[in-house]
């Protein structure tokens, strides 16, 4: 799920032409076929699967001469069948495969309905821009008994749809969503495939944007929903991004760590400068099924600051042994001594856990400009573009980054200069009548 213009299409006919053809390049991580395969690549209509999937593959099929120079070598296409009834439109295209047989790919619209979606099992599906759910649905059941796979490349312009909300609330074992925006495709970053600068200069970027209606923008240069999408921090990322600098010593830091297993365990750093009351999210650590001494590693090696945590830390296990806080404690990190709360109302002992008020304090800040967020945390920014309501409530999905920031910010209180001094929490908290 991408921005316009971020190569998300081109990107989608690379990756079908090396299941066609067999030839992945050497950093290739994904799903490889060693035989031929049987493919459908699919768009809106007939016209723009002929104008845009078909001519990534194949070539531009209103140029003769431009036959083979889409993302499949001319050599390796041995064959196309032309569409009734769709000037230049190819129905199927057989491909050399490097094992020495054929792979086939046939393109298909969505305008077509569903029912021409039914039929054959297939290996691999390339779906450019976003279906129908019905559509998705039918090319999910026709690669299940391939044990095939479906990969879409769009820019979610209907919004929150059911097929988005599908992949943002309920991501599926064997699913996974990645997005990417402007900045991965600007000049200041170098590509994968051949270490070249991104297609998108500054001032390109400037005039397209300047070509959107202001409400279009987000989802254009993020590729975030635009219509209905319920995104709790609704700032652009342009006005909360900030080039990373040096901390300097008299700012005060603290942690926020979310616990995870099967979804990440995540910690946010974050250093508030008390003068100009500016809070700046400097670092982030993120990692799944991994045991408490490793993440414990990665937390030291970040220095001795203190970590805010949930109240789960304290949650002993059926054979009682101690809660992640004390375990994380045990491995040296600076744990703060009791679970977080919000800052007590006026007048009042306890803050509670409410999200909500965690939350319009981060708000808050943003749109003042008092938070800032370092442009290389991308982890976090991942989730800062997934981060939503649905029906009014916080999903509580692809939120562990956001839910460790959230403790942090409302930890300043316990925030710190790092120090390199043994930490005693007698002597921090005793005049706040903690301990």
């Amino acid at each position: 799920m991408c921005g316009n213009r971020c190569g998300k299409t081109a990107s989608g006919a690379t990756e079908m032409a090396y299941h066609l053809t067999g030839l992945y390049p050497k950093y290739w991580k994904g799903r490889r076929w060693r035989n031929p395969i049987a493919a459908w690549a699919g768009g809106a209509s007939n016209e723009t699967t002929r104008d845009i999937v078909q001519a990534e593959l194949l070539g531009n099929p209103d140029d003769h001469d431009a036959w083979g120079s889409g993302a499949i070598p001319k050599h390796l296409i041995i064959s196309a069948e032309r569409k009734p009834g769709i000037p230049n439109a190819k129905s199927v295209a057989v491909i050399k495969h490097v094992s020495g047989g054929n792979s086939t790919v046939h393109f298909k619209a969505y305008e077509q309905g569903a029912e021409k979606w039914m039929g054959r099992s297939v290996d691999c599906i390339w779906l450019d821009e976003e279906p129908p759910r019905e559509i998705y649905s039918q090319a999910v059941t026709r690669t299940l008994s391939t044990k095939g796979m479906v990969y879409m490349t769009f820019t979610p312009e209907a919004g929150m749809t059911e097929t988005v909300a599908a992949f943002m609330n309920d991501l599926k074992p064997g699913q996974s969503l990645t997005t990417a925006s402007w900045d991965d495709a600007s000049e200041k970053v170098r590509t994968l495939l051949n270490n070249k600068p991104g297609h998108l200069s500054e001032v390109v970027m400037e005039q397209i944007l300047a070509s959107y209606s202001p409400h279009e923008r987000e989802m254009r240069k993020y590729g975030r929903p635009s219509i209905g999408s319920g995104l709790v921090f609704p700032i652009p990322e342009e006005k909360i991004r900030c080039d990373p600098f040096t901390i300097p010593d008299h700012f005060t830091k603290i942690c926020g760590l979310d616990f995870g297993w099967d979804h990440p365990t995540a910690a946010v750093w974050v250093a508030h400068d008390r003068d100009e009351d500016v809070v700046y999210v400097y670092d982030c650590y993120r990692q799944a099924k991994l045991p408490p001494q490793a993440h414990a590693t990665a937390i030291r090696s970040r220095g001795r600051i203190n970590v805010a945590w949930p109240h789960d830390g304290n949650r002993k296990d059926s054979m009682g042994n101690p809660g992640l806080a004390d375990q994380y404690r045990n491995h040296g990190v600076q744990m703060l001594p009791f679970h977080f709360e919000n800052p007590p109302a006026l007048g009042e002992k306890k803050g509670g856990n409410s999200i909500e008020v965690g939350l319009m304090e981060i708000f808050q800040r943003l749109e003042s400009e008092r938070m800032f967020v370092f442009s290389t945390l991308d982890d976090f920014w991942q989730e800062y573009r997934m981060y939503h309501r649905k029906e009014q409530k916080v999903v509580p999905l692809h939120d562990d980054c956001m839910s460790a920031w959230r403790y942090a910010v409302q930890s300043l209180r316990f925030a710190d200069v790092e120090s390199n001094e043994t930490w005693s929490q007698e002597i921090k908290y005793q005049n706040l009548g903690i301990v």
